[in-house]
């Protein structure tokens, strides 16, 4: 899950850490990908408006399983 689509869908850092229940420094430290603990809470807080790929998330181990 994207960062700017989180962002967007809230309105906000602020918000987003409201929703979540977390810092607004903890949103702050998001890179381009969210974490996948907060990606699989908005999956479901949100009914899956806010839809979680996992594709972001593959390690790389989980890549060489798939080739």
């Amino acid at each position: 899950m994207k960062t700017k689509d989180v962002l967007a869908h809230f309105g906000g850092k602020r918000a987003t850490a409201t929703a979540l229940g977390l810092s607004t420094q903890a949103v702050q430290g998001w890179k381009l990908i969210i974490p996948q603990k907060q990606a699989w809470r908005l999956d479901r807080m949100t009914n899956g408006v806010l839809k979680i790929d996992e594709t972001l998330y593959a390690t790389s181990r989980d890549k060489s399983i798939v080739t």
